[in-house]
């Protein structure tokens, strides 16, 4: 096969590119609502800054749900848009399993588990936008 062959098979949204796509448009609102239902009740206890991390979570799904529309749409600035999400996605995963704000009933040492995961999967996300071909050819 050709190269221009090649070039031509590994463009569009097909592939990993399109399940990250269907990750930030439909699990991220998916994990934000099944955390803000499950927060519901420690709002009259925890107060504003319960509010405030739902709110939180919310903007950066919303985030989330522009990168994939983007990806979706080969809208120019797509790959920016998506490292950017998936960058503060990570930032608040590591602030929520960190910070005190949030209830939770995890067993103890289990949040560096969940840190690692988090990192791992928005990392290996990150480096396939960065490397891959299909990205790099539909994009450019």
């Amino acid at each position: 096969m050709t190269e221009e062959g090649s070039d031509r098979r590994l463009t569009g949204v097909r592939g990993w590119l399109l399940i990250l796509c269907a990750l930030l448009l439909v699990w991220g609102p998916i994990n934000v609502g099944l955390f803000a239902s499950s927060m519901l009740d420690g709002l009259s206890i925890r107060g504003l800054t319960l509010a405030v991390v739902i709110g939180l979570r919310l903007v950066v799904a919303g985030l989330g749900i522009a990168a994939g529309l983007s990806l979706l749409n080969a809208r120019p600035g797509a790959v920016l848009v998506a490292k950017v999400a998936l960058v503060v996605s990570a930032v608040a995963d590591l602030w929520l399993l960190t910070s005190p704000y949030v209830p939770s009933n995890r067993p103890p040492g289990e949040a560096p588990w969940l840190i690692a995961i988090s990192l791992a999967y928005h990392g290996a996300w990150l480096a396939y936008l960065s490397r891959s071909g299909r990205v790099q050819n539909t994009f450019s």
